[in-house]
């Protein structure tokens, strides 16, 4: 039974508030599919007696298990290659180069889900880098504390492991356990896994120079992306990059932000104005 109108603007509102997501008209499908689901494991009869728990209960466990059953978490292993090109051959080395004294990197991947990307970017780092000469600080955040918890596991099946992962990083950096596949301890442990909401104040986040928060913004309302444009504004030093989704930019939302092609690829740095601020 589909979702009452009434259930599924009170889930919407819900949402919005929670993650900043807009559920808008016409995706009262995704609403039951996520929602379904989560009744289901909760050992609930319908959606409505989901919701109507929800009303009824201050803000607490079930509040957030729905805003985090309303997220979307497709990922894959170098998903959409060309962004982990461009990061090998070019944003790495360029950025070696202008850090050769210090030896410092800093890398933030805003929305890890379950870890695929944080660790395509970390087994790109071993390729690229000669790890012991350099203080790598890589933290990767996500609304959801499931999504954390399954990321700094780092566990995955085999489907997941043959979307994209190559033959050679899968020998080098993953043990089999069982039916499942882990990433080594030495790559795990690069990387500090942290529940954050792009939404609510950002805490604890060190200057950056590298952002990858792909596939994220085109979930939020326009408000919304200039406010996390100008929060990750704040983060980046002057020479540090963005890579959005193919999807995503910046245009008519931070002039702050220019479109940069690397190899066959689009990032974004900030402006000679902005960096100068930065």
């Amino acid at each position: 039974m589909a979702i009452a109108a009434a259930d599924f603007d009170f889930v919407s509102e819900l949402v919005r508030a929670g993650s900043g997501i807009v559920l808008e008209a016409g995706k009262e499908y995704l609403v039951d599919a996520r929602l379904s689901t989560l009744a289901k494991h909760e050992k609930l009869d319908s959606i409505a007696t989901l919701v109507a728990q929800v009303r009824a209960q201050p803000y607490g466990r079930l509040h957030t298990l729905l805003i985090e059953a309303m997220t979307t978490n497709e990922t894959s292993f170098y998903r959409d290659h060309h962004p982990f090109d461009a990061l090998k051959k070019v944003i790495l080395p360029s950025l070696m180069a202008s850090r050769a004294d210090s030896k410092t990197l800093s890398i933030w991947c805003g929305a890890c889900s379950t870890g695929q990307e944080p660790y395509t970017i970390a087994m790109t780092l071993c390729e690229t880098l000669k790890l012991s000469d350099w203080k790598v600080t890589f933290i990767a955040t996500d609304l959801s504390a499931e999504m954390v918890e399954r990321s700094r596991a780092a566990k995955y099946n085999q489907i997941e492991i043959n979307r994209g992962l190559p033959a050679t990083m899968l020998v080098k950096y993953f043990e089999k356990h069982g039916l499942e596949w882990q990433i080594k301890e030495p790559l795990r442990k690069m990387i500090d896994f942290r529940i954050l909401n792009l939404t609510q104040p950002w805490a604890g986040l060190p200057k950056v120079d590298i952002v990858f928060l792909r596939n994220v913004l085109i979930y939020f309302d326009n408000e919304t992306k200039r406010q996390i444009l100008g929060k990750i504004r704040g983060l980046m030093k002057p020479d540090s990059v963005l890579f959005l989704g193919c999807a995503e930019t910046t245009l008519c939302l931070d002039d702050s932000y220019e479109r940069t092609q690397v190899e066959k690829t689009t990032c974004y740095r900030l402006r000679p104005a902005a960096a100068k601020a930065a």
